[in-house]
């Protein structure tokens, strides 16, 4: 493996993290503040990343993308998630790549939309009553001549509030395992103003400010068969297909927000004075930014190291699980050591480490806790001696 960014890469950096300071940091306090994102500001962030190649940079080059490598996107995103989640999010918006699986009328009407910033997308898993384990959903759909009836609650989903249309998970049978019976999944399709189908506002949310959620309500919600995305029952099949490296951009934006709160708490240790010298001299202090430092080196090694597999076609989940496990991790130490050596004045928002602080609390939670990635790791070890 080679260590060394391209040129490319070193450019994509570059001109990400420029758009980043210029564009997105400006805007960060007002948002943390209000906990609102005001739709004009969205569409000027949009209409500026579109101008400097960044947006939807995600997707291939055949679909109106930028058609970077796994590793490019990750350092990309990891520029991203310097800023504030909802302004990078929703501003420099990166369809869902699940959107490729797709048929060609569907892509029509989802897809190329999407990359034109004319509309926004969200997925649609989790329930009040099914978290981690996901098979456990009681959300259904139930097939009517051509068509199929849904119902149930989806909660926590992202960005709803202003996604035109949603990618809904569904139960929509069961099957007998050796374990007993399980869910079978269908992906579907859903339109906003839908008859049955209704958003009603969500949580307010201590992490990631600005970036709503939303509680999704089904009630004898009518759709065609051609809503379905993928094949029927085989929802998982589409999801793990399509979503797997999710993990590794949570990876990648933690990086981005570790790296910015280690900055700022090495620049206070070399300025600041206490009992007559610089605090970054007493060991206290010196000693907790070189395990920063060494956490987060960790982390990004495991990351490019999924990154670049991801590439080679050689990725394992364990591989991802890893970089994320350990990536969310490292942010949450970081941030807490950074408001450390600043003292009371890390905990003020004039400082972007309180929000760090707090934004990083969920990155441990969803797109799979850090207690599901570890059974992911510790079951790969098991089963490679036949436990």
């Amino acid at each position: 493996m080679h260590f060394g960014m391209t040129e490319e890469q070193a450019m994509i950096v570059d001109t990400t993290r420029a758009f980043v300071e210029n564009e997105l940091y400006p805007h960060e306090l007002e948002v943390e503040r209000t906990g609102h994102l005001d739709m004009d500001l969205i569409r000027d962030i949009q209409k500026k990343a579109m101008e400097a190649g960044l947006y939807a940079a995600n997707m291939p080059e055949e679909v109106g993308g930028a058609g970077l490598d796994t590793l490019s996107w990750l350092l990309y995103e990891k520029e991203l998630g310097r800023a504030n989640y909802a302004l990078h999010w929703t501003g420099v918006a990166r369809p869902s790549n699940i959107l490729l699986a797709g048929t060609e009328e569907q892509k029509e009407k989802y897809l190329y939309p999407c990359m034109k910033g004319e509309k926004w997308d969200c997925l649609a898993m989790t329930e009040p009553g099914a978290g981690s384990d996901l098979r456990g959903m009681k959300a259904s759909a139930r097939q009517d001549g051509d068509d199929w009836i849904l119902n149930g609650t989806k909660h926590f989903i992202s960005h709803a509030d202003i996604a035109d249309f949603s990618i809904v998970f569904m139960a929509s049978g069961e099957e007998d395992t050796p374990r007993g019976p399980k869910k079978k999944i269908t992906a579907f399709f859903v339109d906003k103003g839908t008859p049955g189908f209704t958003i009603r506002e969500g949580y307010r949310n201590v992490s990631h400010r600005g970036y709503t959620n939303a509680v999704l309500e089904f009630d004898d919600c009518r759709l065609p068969s051609s809503a379905i995305l993928g094949e029927v029952d085989k929802g998982f099949d589409v999801a793990n297909t399509w979503l797997g490296a999710t993990r590794l951009q949570v990876a990648a934006t933690c990086l981005g927000r570790a790296e910015r709160a280690l900055q700022h708490a090495t620049e206070y240790a070399a300025e600041r004075k206490q009992f007559g010298q610089l605090i970054g001299k007493f060991q206290g202090v010196s000693f907790k930014l070189a395990d920063m430092a060494l956490e987060l080196k960790a982390a990004n090694l495991l990351t490019w190291e999924a990154g670049w597999k991801f590439d080679q076609g050689t990725v394992t989940e364990t591989d991802m699980s890893m970089a994320k496990l350990k990536a969310t991790e490292m942010l949450a130490f970081v941030a807490d050591e950074a408001i450390q050596i600043h003292g009371g004045m890390g905990l003020m928002d004039e400082l972007p480490l309180e929000r760090i602080w707090r934004d990083a609390r969920v990155e441990r939670i969803w797109e799979g806790t850090s207690e599901i990635q570890r059974h992911i790791i510790s079951r790969e070890m098991l089963r490679a001696l036949g436990a």
